[in-house]
């Protein structure tokens, strides 16, 4: 008798499985795509939100209608921001007025984020 035992897989399951695995990559990319920008909108609205509030303590503070980044982020006990980190190469106001009723930021793909003052 031989009895030839079957192991492994066959070609057919295997392509099955890869079907499967591409399928389920398919549907999970784009959500996680969709994830990661949403939190790379929210890291640049929190920078916004704290540059904006650095801006109006230096305001009220120093009796200015304006400011310029420099004058808020840095380090130094007289800056209100330590360092701000980019997350997608995004570019902030140099100056903040006063009269602005909006920043916005805007990463290298040219994309902009608004923060509502």
């Amino acid at each position: 008798m031989n009895n030839k035992s079957k192991k492994g897989f066959t070609l057919v399951e295997i392509m099955i499985v890869v079907v499967i695995i591409g399928l389920l990559a398919a549907m999970a990319i784009p959500a996680f795509n969709k994830v990661r920008q949403s939190s790379r909108e929210s890291a640049v609205t929190n920078n916004l939100r704290q540059i904006a509030n650095a801006a109006d303590q230096y305001m009220l503070q120093n009796g200015v209608t304006s400011v310029t980044s420099a004058n808020i982020v840095g380090t130094g006990t007289d800056k209100y921001i330590k360092s701000i980190k980019t997350v997608a190469g995004e570019t902030y106001p140099a100056t903040i007025t006063q009269t602005q009723t909006a920043i916005q930021a805007t990463d290298v793909a040219g994309e902009s984020v608004t923060y509502e003052l």
